[in-house]
């Protein structure tokens, strides 16, 4: 009986897990700060507004495109990349337009230049040291494993001999 009443529980403690978790869901998806008075009649136009903000970090949360943030400096900055791209301007001509006015900080994805030239080849860097520090110590465990030991001296062999004589 304790079994099946033990099962009971772990049965009651995986369904609640999963309603737990089916609830939770909706909330794990990331909600757009863009009210409506922002979108844009234009579905095109909407579609790459989006994009573009997409790819612009929000300057006061640092770590949020200005499409997901809610800081009154993201919404400026979507109403600026809206009317931006209303009066015409191509989507690398806004980028480079927000650029130009708040720096390469804004870019969520850098681009590669003088100045960034570190921040992209750092990774690559750092996996060929990895890889070649793995393969140097390979390298030296192999070779040490490939050394004969070397023999005893007789006073050492004496000396064990003595010992083991000893215990027994």
């Amino acid at each position: 009986m304790t079994t099946i009443a033990t099962l009971r529980g772990f049965l009651r403690h995986i369904a609640a897990a999963l309603v737990i978790g089916l609830v939770s869901v909706p909330a794990a998806d990331p909600a757009f700060a863009v009210q409506p008075d922002e979108i844009l009649q234009d579905a095109e136009l909407e579609a790459r507004a989006r994009e573009i903000s997409a790819g612009l970090r929000c300057l006061v949360c640092q770590n949020q495109s200005i499409d997901d943030s809610d800081a009154p400096l993201a919404r400026d900055l979507r109403i600026l990349v809206r009317e931006r791209l209303q009066e015409g301007d191509s989507n690398e001509d806004v980028i480079d337009f927000v650029v130009e006015r708040y720096g390469e900080y804004v870019l969520l994805s850098p681009r590669l230049s003088r100045n960034t030239i570190l921040l992209w080849l750092a990774p690559a860097a750092l996996l060929l040291l990895g890889a070649l520090l793995s393969v140097a110590v390979f390298a030296r465990n192999a070779r040490r494993r490939r050394e004969a030991p070397v023999p005893l001296s007789a006073e050492e062999e004496a000396r064990i001999e003595a010992l083991l004589n000893q215990e027994t």
